[in-house]
């Protein structure tokens, strides 16, 4: 083992405890972790509790990445992945890992040692005509002994072939796994944090949930991610704010707490006079992060307050004021973003007073809103990345 490799997630672990969002955090550790071990693919699980008490617990792909299959996809485009979850028993690798809390190197996923009780399904092989060789699975343990989920290399590759893990590799792997974890539990307190939040609401407003504002903040991401290719965001500018936009997202509607029950909880449409109202939702929600004590209270600040303008500049709150409302590029990137997101969610979503759009005529209605109601670049890029948008609404569903 070279110092060089321990001076590596020295300096990737200072990195990484700069990111405040789970998600994103988990994104990025599974990539370092790939680089660390010269991993070809690799996923990476969250272990979650069953539905009931006797329900088994499972885990649940959270992120999954694979350097040869993206190689074949345009440029800017991200790998589509199946989401699922695994029981955590001794029938599969991960499963057996997090069961036992230990790490597993598997030389050859076809010829796994007999007597062990775990076994490799190649479904994923088949379906992708990927050839899985190598598997390094590693539990992430919190500093309380609690298993937060499992990472899984596949495939170390040497000479552009693959070969198996070495000894030097579980040493490296198991030490990364030990030092972001920390990271991992600080930012996954700081999403309970947030999602209480959002609970608060939810208990005025019963639509605005958890999962939708998970799927707003991924969609916005996305959307983010497109954008800033196209302009020429640098790297650490591009990670720095998609790491607010994606904390800050989820609250996006947040001020309708300030709003009253009879309006928030009507089982219908509301009146004009409750409409009124009702629009008054972005300013309460501004408010809460007045006065701004970092660039997260900034950008939650702009994206509560302006993710119901419109491009056009009839949207609200600014045009209830008897001026020109804001409008174009005006409004902030953030709240123009949102914008997109939140609206291609709800339309896709039931509602007390409608029901869920078919997928046909919510496409339609984005696209019919460019330039009235979105920023028209904005919507080339939705469509540009719904694959992606499409899969994040699977991995928060209602």
């Amino acid at each position: 083992m070279e110092k060089s490799d321990l001076f590596s997630i020295i300096t990737i672990d200072s990195e990484l405890d700069q990111i405040q969002d789970l998600d994103l955090l988990l994104e990025r550790t599974l990539l370092e972790a790939r680089k660390i071990v010269h991993a070809d693919a690799g996923s990476i699980y969250v272990r979650e509790k069953g539905a009931s008490d006797n329900q088994t617990e499972k885990l649940v792909i959270k992120y999954s990445q694979n350097d040869t299959q993206q190689k074949k996809l345009p440029p800017g485009q991200k790998l589509i992945y199946a989401v699922f979850s695994i029981p955590i028993n001794d029938k599969s690798v991960s499963g057996y890992c997090a069961l036992k809390g230990e790490l597993i190197n598997v030389p050859d996923a076809y010829h796994i040692e007999p007597g062990k009780p775990y076994s490799f399904s190649a479904t994923y092989d088949l379906a992708s005509g990927y050839q899985t060789v190598s598997i390094l699975t590693v539990p992430l343990i919190t500093a309380e002994k609690r298993l937060f989920g499992v990472m899984q290399m596949i495939n170390k590759i040497e000479g552009g072939r693959p070969v198996p893990f070495t000894k030097d590799d579980e040493i490296l792997i198991t030490h990364f796994a030990s030092t972001t974890t920390s990271a991992l539990q600080r930012a996954f307190l700081t999403r309970t944090m947030i999602l209480r939040m959002i609970k608060m609401t939810e208990l005025r407003d019963p639509l605005e949930t958890g999962t939708h504002a998970n799927r707003v903040a991924s969609y916005a991401v996305e959307l983010y991610d497109r954008w800033a290719a196209v302009h020429g965001v640098p790297e650490r500018e591009r990670e720095g704010f998609r790491d607010t936009l994606r904390i800050a997202a989820m609250l996006h509607d947040v001020g309708k707490v300030a709003i009253s029950d009879t309006i928030l909880k009507k089982p219908s449409r509301f009146t004009e006079e409750e409409f009124t109202v009702m629009q008054q939702h972005p300013l309460y929600g501004a408010m809460l992060f007045e006065p701004p004590e970092s660039p997260l209270d900034i950008v939650s600040r702009d994206i509560a307050l302006t993710h119901h303008e419109n491009w056009n500049g009839t949207g609200y709150p600014s045009a209830l004021k008897n001026s020109p409302g804001l409008r174009g590029t005006d409004i902030p990137l953030a709240g123009r973003i949102v914008a997109v997101a939140d609206v291609f969610d709800a339309l896709g979503s039931k509602r007390a007073y409608k029901e869920a759009w078919d997928e046909e005529n919510v496409l339609k209605e984005m696209r019919a809103m460019a330039g009235v109601k979105f920023d028209p670049e904005l919507v080339d890029i939705f469509f540009e990345v719904l694959p992606n948008l499409k899969q994040i609404r699977n991995l928060f569903l209602d």
